[in-house]
C-alpha cells in the first residue's frame, strides 16, 4: 500500500517542479481592468440576480427526488442559461448570479446526504447533471463539475469525522467550492504553528474562487514531502484573486491566478492527518486516497460532451431557421435541410455523440459503484482503481475528439453568416478547445495502449 502513495508523491513532485507561463494579453476578448469593470460587474450581477428571482422561487417550491427529476432540473437550468449565453460570454462578468441559480436549483448539493438537505444522488447522476448544464453554458457546467469534485474532497482524503463534518457544513449551507490546486505550479508552502497550519504561495490558475464560499488549498508541509488538503473560507484577506482570467474560452469560470498569503487553518482541518501527532494517517497511503483524479477526469469529459451536445442543438436550430441551400450544385434544393452534405454531417455528429454518451454513462456507473461499495472500508485495490481509470481514459479520448470535431464542424452546416459574433456559435469550440488543453490527451491514448497490450494499470498521478 505504501508504494501507492510514494508513486503518487513522485508524480506530484514531478508536476510541481514545472511552472506555467503567463498568458498573453493579446488573447483577451475584453480587457478587464479599471473601476468601470467593477461598476459594470455590480450592475450586471444585480440585474441578473433580479432576472433569476422567479426561477429561484420556482426551484424552492420543489426539490427533485429521482435521477430523472434531477436531470430534468439540470435541463431547466441549461435552458435558462442558453437564453443569453453568448452575451454573457462576451461581457465576461463574474458569474455570481449563475452560481446563485445553481444553488437554488439544488444542483450544487445533489451529491449531499438527504438528511442535510442534499439530493442523495450518486456520481453517475452527478455526471449527467454536469453534462446537462454544460449544454446551456460550458463555463457554468465546468464550475458545477469542479464544485462537485472539490465538495467531495473530504470523502476521499479526509477521516470519517472530517468527511461527515464537511459534508454537513457544505450541504446544509449550500456552500459553493472553488479550488486553488494547480499541480503544475510550485506547491504552496505550509508551516506548522501550534494548533494551526499556515498556507502561503501563489497559483497561476484557480477555478471558481472569485464566486466561491470555500476554497480548497493543497500544499507541502515544511520540512517534509507530505501534502495536505484543507477547506478554507474564501472571503478572507489571505486569498487575493488577480481577476486576470483572459483565455479564449471558458470565460466565466474565473480561473485566474491567486496569491495565498498566510492563510491559517486549524490542524483539525488538515484532511487525513492526525492533529495531535501532526502526522499523515495510513488512509492516505491507500489507493482510495487517489480517487479524486479519475473522478475529476470524468468531470472534464462530461462537460466536453455537454458542450458538444449543446452545440449540435444550437446549430440545428440555426440551420433550420437561417441556413440557405446552395444554388450552384446542379441538384438544387429549396431548403438547407434537404441538402445531402448537411444531412450527412448532422447524422455523423449525432452518431458519434450518442456513442460518446453511452461510454460516458458506463464510466459514470463504474465510478459510482466504487464509491457505493468501498466508501465504508476504503478497500479498493490498486488494480480496481486502475481499471476504473482506464474507463475514464477511454471517455476522455472519445469526448475530446468528438467535441472538437462537432464544435468546429457545425460551421460547415450553418454557413458563413453563422460566424457572426452575435450568433454565438463560436463559444462552443472556444470552450472545448480551451479546456481540452488541460492535460495532453495523447498521454491518455498511450496509457490505454499500455493497458491493452501490456495489461498495465496507470500510475496514480495528478492527471490519472
Amino acid at each position: 500500500m505504501a508504494t501507492v502513495l510514494s508513486t503518487f508523491e513522485r508524480g506530484m513532485k514531478l508536476h510541481a517542479s514545472r511552472t506555467v507561463p503567463s498568458r498573453l494579453n493579446k488573447l483577451q476578448l475584453r480587457p478587464r481592468d479599471t473601476q468601470t469593470d467593477g461598476l459594470l460587474e455590480n450592475m450586471t450581477s444585480s440585474q441578473k440576480l433580479a432576472e433569476y428571482d422567479l426561477h429561484h422561487q420556482t426551484f424552492a417550491g420543489y426539490q427533485p427526488k429521482t435521477p430523472d427529476e434531477w436531470i430534468a432540473r439540470a435541463g431547466k437550468v441549461a435552458e435558462i442559461l442558453t437564453e443569453d449565453a453568448a452575451q454573457r460570454d462576451i461581457q465576461q462578468i463574474p458569474p455570481h448570479a449563475e452560481v446563485a441559480l445553481l444553488k437554488s436549483s439544488g444542483l450544487t448539493t445533489i451529491l449531499g446526504l438527504i438528511e442535510h438537505g442534499g439530493g442523495g444522488q450518486t456520481w453517475d447522476v452527478g455526471y449527467k447533471v454536469i453534462r446537462e448544464v454544460a449544454k446551456g453554458d460550458g463555463s457554468i457546467g465546468m464550475l458545477l463539475g469542479y464544485h462537485l469534485l472539490w465538495s467531495w474532497t473530504a470523502n476521499v482524503v479526509g477521516t470519517d469525522e472530517q468527511r461527515d463534518r464537511w459534508q454537513a457544513e457544505i450541504t446544509k449551507n449550500k456552500h459553493f467550492i472553488g479550488g486553488a490546486v494547480n499541480p503544475r505550479d510550485s506547491d504552496l508552502s505550509i508551516t506548522s504553528e501550534g494548533d494551526n497550519i499556515v498556507f502561503s504561495g501563489f497559483k497561476n490558475f484557480n477555478t471558481g474562487g472569485v464566486v466561491s464560499d470555500i476554497t480548497v488549498l493543497e500544499g507541502i508541509l515544511e520540512g517534509t514531502d507530505s501534502h495536505i488538503f484543507a477547506f478554507v473560507s474564501t472571503k478572507q484577506p489571505g486569498l487575493q484573486f488577480a481577476n486576470n482570467w483572459d483565455a479564449i474560452g471558458m470565460r466565466l469560470t474565473e480561473s485566474g491566478s491567486v496569491k495565498i498569503d498566510k492563510v491559517v487553518v486549524p490542524w483539525d482541518d488538515a484532511l487525513g492527518w492526525d492533529a495531535k501527532t501532526k502526522k499523515p494517517l495510513d488512509i492516505l497511503t491507500l489507493p482510495w486516497a487517489t480517487l479524486l483524479l479519475p473522478t475529476i477526469q470524468l468531470v472534464f469529459s462530461n462537460f466536453y460532451l455537454g458542450i458538444a451536445l449543446g452545440a449540435l442543438d444550437y446549430a440545428a436550430k440555426y440551420t433550420i431557421s437561417n441556413t440557405r441551400a446552395w444554388p450552384y450544385g446542379g441538384d438544387n434544393k429549396e431548403k438547407a435541410t434537404d441538402e445531402f452534405y448537411i444531412l450527412e454531417k448532422y447524422g455523423n455528429f449525432k452518431a458519434h455523440l450518442r456513442a460518446a454518451e453511452a461510454l460516458a454513462d458506463k464510466a459514470g456507473l463504474v465510478i459510482a459503484e466504487i464509491y457505493a461499495k468501498h466508501s465504508d472500508k476504503r478497500d479498493i485495490s490498486a488494480r480496481q482503481r486502475g481499471e476504473a481509470a482506464e474507463w475514464v481514459a477511454s471517455v476522455k479520448i472519445v469526448t475530446t475528439d468528438t467535441a472538437l470535431s462537432v464544435t468546429s464542424g457545425i460551421f460547415e452546416v450553418t454557413g458563413a453568416r453563422a460566424t457572426g459574433r452575435k450568433v454565438g456559435l463560436d463559444r462552443f469550440w472556444r470552450n472545448v478547445r480551451t479546456h481540452t488543453l488541460h492535460d495532453p490527451v495523447s498521454y491518455k491514448n498511450r496509457e490505454l495502449g499500455r493497458f491493452t497490450l501490456l495489461d498495465e494499470i496507470p500510475e496514480a498521478t495528478w492527471y490519472t
